[in-house]
């Protein structure tokens, strides 16, 4: 397994090599805009390092809450069951460090110790979303090598495909919330662990965290982000502009209440690590439903909130929240996807205060955030998704052929920073596709900037389809619907929705003399997916799939119908 990271690692490596012969032999690019936060300094710390260094000044102070069963968790419980699992895995489970766990887990404090006690015994974690299928599962964690398994006793009989495919390296299951036979139960664990003898913290430039992300395109790939990435992004927070918390202290503790999903890049490293690093207390929710969001709005009181636009429209529309379920916020921070002015607008009519709503922009692949709100923004920025992070660089390209565009210029958004990826895991030909050899990261989303430095995301080069936040590949579900033998072409792609932002559609070319239905091709794709990544958009079934001379699919003109008019003039 060591010689599996040290791929991922010495890849990176030889990238910053040639980076720095890029640099000495060829030109700066003309417009490289430069973050006006300045640059961050990043501490010689691993994640874990990092979280705890505090916690001594509130180690009485709730750290997460699950808001469902009220069970909570104080940051010296937190820290104590941390160091338990560590030892738990590396003494009775036989884990060796740089070997993978893998975490199935809702949002719940045992998430939390799960990742950071993996994390305090140099193990590397990946994460996957509860929803997905045995199969989706299986994919992943067969990819990643994946050793040893955390999850709930629902999700125990669905992975046991899982733990059989592993194969004889795999070391156990341990399942959070009660025992089942041949796996291992969490609170017995935790309380004949002996927490001494812990191997040294992790070098910041080991990898620590395995997201899967398809990035710009294709089928889900493993984001290889080191301790030092994961820290480069939460040092980034600890400026004068960005400083959204107020400290904890005896008497005062900020109250954050979290939906978005901890195995989402998002909710793990900035809602999640963030909020731990400050002594925040973190309320969350295993599962979003109307009714159970808007009790713990009224139990919790929270003072701020992380939010997708799907989430920012229900706070403002929902004839269930009241302006009291609001009357405690005082920020709110919106990424995934762009929220328009209208949006903001419509929640700040009903919150009737003056709340701060900014948002953001990242992708995985940048641990994640890119561009931040800053605090002091003016009122006629609300589209904007903030300036560049600390420490960071960008550069806005052209489309028709990649010269540096200047404010007000739309182009590809390529980036540069220290929360940049090592690379993608055991995918040398995707890292050099995106990431290229002068370390610039392609985002694959067209932007553009103004004069003042403000980022602003129009459009999207890259084919992953959003839904409510979630990445979706059409690449995926374009293989799940290519087993159907009546099946000669496909291209699924994301059509507009209100509430979802987006969501897939698939438009089918079916072999001469066959015939197939719309809700075959959904029985077929539905209990292989996750509930998001279902063809809500529906089925078309089509005579060509259009595509431009390389035969890259014209996945814009299906959206918007303009494929059909171009045919009958003969243009496809």
């Amino acid at each position: 397994m060591w010689s599996v990271v040290g791929r991922c690692v010495w890849a990176s490596a030889r990238r910053q090599g040639s980076r720095c012969l890029a640099s000495s032999s060829a030109a700066a690019p003309s417009r490289v805009i430069q973050s006006p936060l300045g640059e961050v300094q990043v501490p010689e710390l691993s994640v874990t390092q990092y979280l705890w260094q505090d916690y001594h000044r509130w180690p009485d102070k709730k750290a997460i809450t699950c808001a469902e069963t009220g069970h909570s968790l104080t940051y010296g419980e937190v820290r104590d069951q941390c160091r338990r699992l560590a030892w738990a895995l590396l003494s009775e489970l036989g884990m060796q460090p740089g070997e993978v766990l893998g975490i199935v887990l809702p949002n719940s404090p045992e998430f939390l110790v799960a990742v950071h006690g993996a994390l305090e015994a140099g193990l590397v974690v990946t994460f996957a979303n509860p929803a997905y299928t045995a199969e989706e599962v299986c994919r992943q964690f067969r990819d990643s090598g994946v050793r040893c398994l955390v999850t709930t006793f629902s999700r125990l009989v669905p992975l046991e495909e899982v733990r059989q495919q592993l194969g004889p390296r795999f070391r156990g299951t341990i399942v959070v919330d009660g025992g089942a036979p041949g796996a291992h139960n969490w609170s017995r664990l935790l309380s004949r662990a002996s927490p001494v003898a812990l191997p040294p913290p992790g070098k910041p430039q080991q990898l620590a965290v395995l997201p899967y992300s398809s990035g710009t395109t294709g089928l889900p790939k493993g984001v290889c982000l080191s301790h030092y990435n994961l820290v480069a992004n939460l040092q980034m927070f600890n400026h004068p502009r960005l400083l959204f918390f107020q400290p904890t202290t005896a008497s005062y503790q900020e109250v954050v209440l979290s939906i978005l999903p901890f195995y989402h890049i998002y909710g793990f490293n900035i809602i999640l690590n963030l909020t731990v690093s400050l002594g925040i207390h973190n309320v969350t929710l295993p599962k979003f439903t109307p009714a159970s969001f808007v009790k713990a709005l009224e139990d919790y009181k929270p003072t701020m909130m992380f939010v997708v636009p799907s989430l920012l429209l229900f706070l403002a529309t929902h004839p269930m929240v009241k302006p009291e379920h609001l009357a405690s916020l005082k920020m709110i921070m919106s990424g995934a996807a762009p929220a328009k002015e209208s949006l903001i607008q419509k929640f700040l009519d009903k919150a009737g205060h003056d709340v701060f709503v900014g948002q953001g922009f990242g992708m995985t692949e940048s641990s994640p955030v890119v561009t931040v709100m800053p605090l002091d923004r003016p009122t006629s920025k609300y589209d904007s998704c903030g300036q560049l992070a600390p420490g960071t660089k960008a550069r806005i390209v052209s489309l028709k052929d990649g010269t540096d565009q200047g404010p007000g210029e739309t182009g590809e958004l390529l980036v540069k920073g220290p929360q940049v990826m090592m690379g993608y895991f055991n995918n040398e030909k995707a890292t050099r596709e995106t990431i290229d050899s002068d370390g610039w990261l392609h985002t694959g989303d067209v932007a553009y900037y103004d004069e003042d430095g403000y980022f602003y995301i129009v459009d999207r080069t890259k084919e992953l389809i959003k839904v409510k936040g979630n990445q979706v590949s059409p690449t995926e579900l374009e293989s799940i619907i290519m087993e159907l033998p009546e099946v000669a072409d496909v291209a699924v792609v994301g059509m507009p929705d209100e509430i979802s932002g987006e969501v897939p559609k698939a438009f089918i070319v079916l072999k001469s003399e066959q015939k197939l239905t719309a809700e075959a091709v959904e029985e077929h794709v539905t209990p292989r997916v996750a509930r998001y990544k279902r063809l809500a958009g529906g089925v078309e079934f089509i005579s060509e799939i259009p595509r431009n001379p390389s035969g890259k699919v014209l996945r814009a003109q299906l959206r918007d119908g303009s494929w059909k008019n171009k045919k009958e003039d003969g243009l496809v």
